[in-house]
């Protein structure tokens, strides 16, 4: 039996808890609501581009679609099959890998005067491979293959930096390209095309 001088605690009137209680929701609401506006806008700087560039890649490459995370293990950029090499026809095909913060192979030799077929992707975020001395650019879209053809109408040596800022390491993000003689192209082993072991 309770004593009489005990205070039993009271829940207060509906009239007074609701008024608190709303005041309390609605700031809860308010900063639900300012978070969501916030990812929102994060999303629509940081990701939507990215997801409009790939989708334009897509519709001017076709189905030349690659899986990022899978590129080194199996299909046309694993790393034995990177680099350049000899088509049937004559041409020469060049294969790339872009991804922070390298270009894969770092080097490739191709014959000067023949045509020739470049194949790039990338394994993370967008890139743009710039030929100095050209004006060729080459963008890499992860998940595409970007395919564009070049020729070199003499030998040289042709220094390729990364032109998209892609991190904190992007301005050590660079390749070279060597075009020698046909001749001499065809002289080279399929290691030394993609390592610029030259004699």
């Amino acid at each position: 039996m309770p004593n009489s001088n005990s205070k039993i605690a009271l829940a207060p009137p509906p009239e007074e808890q609701s008024a608190g209680e709303v005041k309390s929701s609605v700031r809860k609401m308010i900063r639900v609501a300012l978070i969501s506006i916030t990812l929102v806008c994060v999303w629509l700087t940081v990701r939507f581009p990215f997801q409009a560039e790939s989708g334009l890649e897509y519709l001017l490459n076709g189905p030349n679609s690659v899986n990022p995370q899978t590129l080194h293990l199996r299909g046309e950029f694993v790393e034995s099959n990177l680099g350049s090499t000899e088509d049937a026809g004559g041409g020469v095909t060049v294969r790339m890998i872009a991804e922070q913060y390298l270009f894969v192979p770092q080097c490739v030799v191709v014959p000067a005067g023949v045509p020739i077929r470049f194949r790039i992707t990338s394994a993370d975020v967008v890139h743009k491979l710039t030929i100095n001395g050209t004006e060729d650019q080459i963008k890499a879209v992860p998940g595409y293959v970007v395919e564009t053809r070049l020729q070199f109408a003499r030998a040289g040596v042709y220094e390729m930096p990364c032109h998209e800022f892609c991190g904190p390491g992007h301005y050590t993000m660079r390749s070279r390209l060597i075009a020698v003689a046909p001749e001499a192209f065809r002289n080279l082993s399929r290691e030394a095309r993609r390592d610029c072991a030259l004699p």
